[in-house]
């Protein structure tokens, strides 16, 4: 076992503590958990810490000086390695960016998107933490990129916490097709959502682009012949993100 398999472990061994007691599904991060740690998965595994005491697992792809970090949050019901944010991890270490890619709380594969939000105050730790685990180690310039319901938890992080200490968001796909409480946050926001993307998220899009309209830096951008998922245009979003951050991290 790698490395970082076995700090997956540690990690996993330490979420199965609080299973019995947490709206989260633990027992599926624990099941996630191990399929990092018996996969060649590039980076090394973390164990992060909320301020309320949760332990969960973080991925962390260090770059020979990183130009920033991004912390990557993925969709509902996956690993912090899984689909796109699995791409993007490889594709944006070979543009100069740290990655930590974190686990954000499940529910059970049948649930719907709507009881989600129950776990939106902890997915806002987790992203509290993730952040501050960057600043721990010395990088000031990180952005956060989220992808379908991750967008969503993100967009409720951002409204709750305006002011924190972030170059960047960069919502892919929000799940539902809206971006919430925009105006007191202080950071450029960058919607990015897929031509073939969801009904929500394609109908959305005038609202969205209505939102970010006076709020200074932020832009929308389309990936052309993509799906909600981006498969296969990995690459092409992995391209739109870093023109997006390039004038903020330079």
């Amino acid at each position: 076992m790698n490395t970082l398999g076995r700090r997956a472990v540690i990690v996993m061994v330490s979420l199965v503590a609080v299973v019995a007691y947490a709206a989260p599904d633990f027992a599926r991060e624990k099941r996630f958990a191990e399929e990092i740690a018996s996969s060649p998965v590039k980076g090394e595994a973390v164990a992060l810490e909320t301020g309320a005491g949760r332990r969960f697992l973080g991925l962390l792809r260090l770059t020979e000086k990183p130009r920033a970090a991004l912390v990557l949050v993925h969709r509902a019901g996956v690993n912090p390695d899984f689909g796109l944010i699995g791409k993007l991890r490889a594709h944006l270490a070979e543009r100069k960016y740290t990655t930590l890619s974190i686990q954000m709380p499940v529910l059970a594969p049948d649930s719907e998107a709507k009881e989600y939000v129950a776990l939106f105050p902890e997915a806002g730790l987790r992203l509290e933490a993730a952040i501050a685990y960057l600043r721990a180690r010395g990088i000031n310039r990180i952005a956060l990129i989220s992808h379908g319901m991750g967008a969503r938890m993100a967009n409720d992080f951002v409204a709750r916490h305006p002011n924190a200490r972030l170059t960047a968001w960069l919502p892919l796909s929000v799940s539902n097709g809206r971006l919430d409480s925009l105006a007191r946050v202080h950071f450029p926001i960058f919607d990015i959502y897929a031509e073939r993307d969801s009904d929500p998220v394609r109908l959305g899009a005038l609202g969205r682009a209505e939102a970010l309209r006076g709020h200074r830096g932020s832009k929308q951008a389309m990936v052309y012949g993509a799906n909600h998922d981006f498969a296969g245009k990995e690459k092409e979003v992995t391209a739109l993100i870093d023109q997006l951050l390039t004038p903020l991290v330079n």
